[in-house]
C-alpha cells in the first residue's frame, strides 16, 4: 500500500506569500500554489508542501535538505541573493558557515518562517 505512490514530506510557514517568493525567487526553485498551499518541485520529482499556519512554530532541526555539487559555488551564489547563513556554538564552521569536520560539507539557513534548510555536498 504505502509503497505504491510518492510520498512527500511538508511543514508550515506563516507568511505563505513570503515563503512563495523566498523558494521561487531566492532559491529559484519551482513553486506552484494549490489550495493555500505551495508546492515546491524539487530535482528528482520529489515535492515538498508548505502550509500556512497562524501560530507556526520554526522546526528546531533541518527539514530540507539541498544536496549540490560544490557547496562553496552554492554558498556564495546564496549569499549574493541575500541568504544568511546560519552560525551554532560550539560547531567548527568556517566564515561562511561551513561545516566540514564531521562529515559531508553542509551550511544551514532559513527560510523566512524561521524553518532551518541546508546546503549540503555528498561526498
Amino acid at each position: 500500500m504505502l509503497t505504491e505512490r510518492r510520498a512527500f514530506s511538508g511543514y508550515s510557514a506563516n507568511d505563505i506569500d513570503k515563503a512563495r517568493a523566498f523558494y521561487a525567487e531566492t532559491l529559484g526553485l519551482t513553486v506552484t500554489e494549490e489550495m493555500g498551499m505551495l508546492n515546491l518541485d524539487l530535482a528528482g520529482g520529489q515535492r515538498v508542501i508548505i502550509y500556512p499556519k497562524d501560530d507556526h512554530e520554526a522546526a528546531t532541526f533541518t527539514v530540507l535538505n539541498f544536496e549540490v555539487p560544490d557547496i562553496d559555488e552554492a554558498v556564495n551564489e546564496l549569499a549574493t541573493r541575500g541568504v544568511t547563513f546560519e552560525r551554532y556554538d560550539g560547531l567548527p564552521q568556517d566564515e561562511r558557515g561551513i561545516a566540514r569536520e564531521f562529515g559531508p560539507p553542509i551550511a544551514w539557513f532559513k527560510d523566512p518562517a524561521g524553518n532551518i534548510l541546508s546546503l549540503i555536498q555528498p561526498e
